[in-house]
């Protein structure tokens, strides 16, 4: 058995260390060996040391208390130091294991608890995510409405129509389908049967008055209407053209001057100020049917029409662009001619409207911008005509022709020539209504 803790230095200093402080490295051993750790290699098998236990232990206390590693539980557990701890394990003094102040060990105090995740605040998160969706909804909104507003064609010039009626409550507006085959291809041009005549005349007007507190009436005036072309001004040249008392179709009017000699040939025969005008070509009506896809109708009776490409069995059906066109042109196959072909602009209007109005194109860009872009591109309005007036004008019509309000033919006492006679009395006082706001009772041509 070694008597290395008897044994003295060169200095004469008892314990085994050297001149610098440290344990020779028999020391190291022989501790481990009275701690209970194997026995290292080459040491004769454990003995009970000979030495005096309290002067061992008065010979490390001094050193343990100046080593500030010698403090704590460490590894070897509560109660007992670094070096003991280091030893008990088979480490070496200095390694980690061995120092003290080990709160991660088994024997040590416990390690500090982590800080807690602070709690989600969903009510800030909510509420950031609807501010940032309602910003992102207003730039997309503002862009869509400059977008839209910049289509606009505003080239008919009302202030050019002279001796106006005076105007009364609500907003009436003159709406008219042209055969205008401006931008059309030849191939589309034979495809939507609508011919290569230069020009365009009007096809369908209707007048749509959207009152100021609800009751909302569309008005259809027939093509082959009788009526006298009043004094005009011309809208490119500015000449004055006296009233000549001739009696034509309304959709001469139209033919002679355009739009403006139209609205005030509408004013002279009915009374009636317009606010704003509306008109849309063959093209652009054929674009707005495809780009929606396709409004489904329900006919009663089967009809063919050459003229027209109109070619329809009876019953529920979706219509594209160019069957559509030829729906709401046709007049020669119908019994009624020109009167049950109103009705029928009537009927495909709801649907289309009702059809441009649902969530599954409203909501859906790939509908939405191509549907607003083929009407746009080919309406043409008012100098002072917004798209807040386009919005206006479409809802009321969507409503009107859904049911929410009343639609009609111009009343009509018989007809003159082939043409139609205009009742008007029944003009009149349904003018009177319309100006005052008032729930339209006059009864409707057939």
């Amino acid at each position: 058995m070694s008597d290395w803790p008897n044994a003295r230095n060169s200095n004469g200093d008892r314990h085994g260390y050297g001149s610098d402080g440290a344990q020779p490295e028999g020391a190291r051993v022989m501790r481990h060996v009275q701690r209970g750790g194997p026995s290292a290699p080459g040491s004769v098998p454990r003995q009970t040391p000979s030495y005096d236990d309290n002067v061992y232990d008065d010979l490390y206390r001094d050193q343990r208390a100046q080593d500030p590693y010698a403090q704590g539980g460490g590894q070897g557990g509560p109660g007992q130091d670094g070096y003991d701890s280091g030893y008990n394990t088979g480490q070496v003094y200095g390694s980690p294991a061995g120092r003290g102040g080990g709160p991660q060990g088994p024997g040590g105090p416990p390690a500090p608890p982590r800080a807690p995740k602070p709690p989600v605040n969903w009510k800030k998160r909510i509420t950031w995510g609807l501010v940032t969706f309602l910003a992102l909804l207003l730039v997309v909104s503002v862009s869509t409405y400059f977008w839209a507003d910049s289509k606009l064609k505003r080239e008919v010039d009302l202030s050019k129509v002279i001796e106006r009626p005076d105007g009364g409550k609500g907003t009436n507006y003159l709406i008219v389908g042209s055969d205008s085959r401006a931008g059309m291809s030849d191939e589309e041009k034979k495809k939507l049967h609508t011919g290569s005549a230069e020009g365009k005349r009007t096809d369908s007007m209707m007048i749509l008055h959207v009152a100021d507190d609800g009751g909302n009436t569309m008005i259809s005036l027939p093509r082959d209407s009788n009526v006298t072309i009043p004094s005009f001004k011309g809208a490119d040249s500015g000449k004055l053209y006296p009233g000549t008392g001739r009696q034509t179709k309304l959709n001469a009017a139209y033919a002679e001057d355009g739009p403006e000699l139209l609205v005030r040939t509408v004013e002279a025969n009915t009374g009636l100020r317009i606010d704003h005008y509306a008109e849309i070509g063959f093209g652009g009506f054929a674009k707005i049917v495809d780009a929606v896809g396709g409004v489904e109708m329900d006919i009663p009776k089967g009809f063919k029409d050459k003229k027209s490409g109109a070619d329809f069995e009876a019953g529920k059906q979706t219509l594209n662009g160019e069957e559509a066109l030829a729906f709401v042109r046709t007049r020669y196959a119908l019994p009624g001619s020109d009167l049950d072909r109103t009705k029928n602009q009537q009927k495909f209007l709801a649907a289309l409207a009702n059809q441009a109005a649902t969530p599954g194109t409203v909501m859906n860009p790939f509908k939405l911008y191509p549907t607003m872009g083929a009407g746009l591109d080919t309406l043409i309005v008012d100098k002072d005509m917004d798209l807040m007036d386009v919005a206006s004008m479409f809802w009321a019509m969507k409503g009107v022709t859904g049911g929410d309000g009343k639609s009609m033919n111009m009343p009509i006492s018989g007809f003159a020539n082939g043409n139609v006679v205009w009742d008007k009395a029944k003009v009149k006082e349904l003018v009177s209504q319309l100006n005052n706001d008032e729930k339209v009772t006059v009864s409707g041509g057939n």
